[in-house]
């Protein structure tokens, strides 16, 4: 008689698990409506496997975006401890982009299963990230003190509502680059108006 199949250990089950939320990923970042057949495919498991960790595509899909704002977070503390401000801040804002693009298409799900966005978990934390970036800059000198950091997050979710596809990308950095103008600071204008300026002759 032969013997059953040996029980997945722990670390094959972790393993499997961070296998399917890379593939799912990659997959959603592709295409949203990325099925769960082909993400099980894509992660090398069986379709039996992905169900086991996560039952429907709405576990899945929430799963993956818990895992993105907390790189998120991690990253902004990182970043405004290593770089400079403005390049700390620009390189977040970046990183906010390319998750814009893998919220898109499935923010429905997110909306129903996290009241909207960013829920009572993250909310907090993904603030005290903006406001890390933010401090940094401004005791530098060079972003504006005093900024309200929920008036910054305002502004990035504009960013995930911009349809994937032909100029996407484009029209992220666009609106990156104003995002990241409105709050640097500005050098003191002239004293010397135009009255006071000596004419030529």
């Amino acid at each position: 008689m032969n013997s059953p199949p040996p029980k997945p250990t722990r670390s094959d089950a972790r393993s499997n698990r961070a296998r399917i939320l890379a593939a799912a990923t990659e997959a959603f970042s592709a295409s949203t409506s990325a099925s769960m057949t082909s993400i099980a495919k894509q992660a090398g498991v069986g379709v039996g496997t992905l169900y086991r960790h996560f039952p429907t595509r709405e576990a899945l899909v929430v799963e993956l975006y818990h895992q993105e704002i907390q790189k998120l977070i991690d990253l902004a503390h990182t970043l405004a401890g290593s770089l400079p401000p403005l390049v700390a801040l620009r390189g977040w804002f970046e990183e906010v982009a390319r998750y814009g693009q893998l919220k898109y298409g499935v923010a429905e799900v997110i909306h129903a299963a996290t009241n909207g966005g960013l829920d009572d978990e993250h909310y907090v934390p993904f603030l005290g990230a903006i406001t890390a970036l933010l401090d940094a800059g401004a005791a530098a000198g060079t972003l504006k003190p005093g900024t309200d950091p929920e008036d910054v997050l305002l502004q990035l979710s504009v960013l995930w509502r911009i349809p994937p596809g032909a100029g996407s990308q484009e029209r992220a950095t666009r609106i990156l680059d104003l995002v990241a103008d409105g709050l640097r600071t500005r050098p003191p204008e002239s004293s010397q108006g135009p009255s006071d300026t000596p004419s030529p002759g």
